[in-house]
């Protein structure tokens, strides 16, 4: 089966982890189906770290665990070098660095519950869904 490459923004990474129950939760319960793969970079990582860990009250982890987890994500994942520097192109800075992610790593879709932060990828040739919407298109979900 031929992976669809993917962008997950934090925002999602963070509901996974806050809630089992979900679409985020479901879709990182996917990570081995074979139907995705995610794609990361040095700088996305280390923001899905300071959110985490600045949120790690609200979750059931400790920040030993967080770390386990981003090595985990590492691991299975696509990890790309970005050098493309076209910022600003999205209303906040922080969200250029998954477009050109994205772009770098020939994604098809950025899963995020902040759509429109992201208006105008598809300019790129990608589209912005949510987890839930996600899971619909690779049927994972009615």
């Amino acid at each position: 089966m031929n992976e669809c490459q993917i962008i997950i923004d934090t925002n999602v990474v963070y509901s996974a982890l806050r809630s089992r129950r979900g679409a985020s939760f479901r879709l990182f319960s996917l990570l081995h189906s074979g139907k995705f793969k995610i794609n990361l970079s040095v700088p996305l990582v280390l923001e899905y770290e300071d959110v985490l860990k600045s949120k790690q009250p609200t979750l059931a982890f400790t920040n030993e665990q967080i770390d386990q987890f981003l090595d985990y994500l590492c691991l299975i994942g696509n990890c790309h070098d970005v050098y493309y520097l076209w910022r600003p192109i999205l209303r906040d800075p922080g969200d250029d660095l998954i477009l050109e992610l994205a772009v770098r790593a020939n994604c098809k879709y950025i899963v995020t519950y902040n759509k429109p932060d992201f208006e105008g990828v598809k300019e790129f040739g990608i589209e912005v869904v949510t987890a839930r919407e996600y899971l619909k298109i690779i049927e994972e979900l009615s």
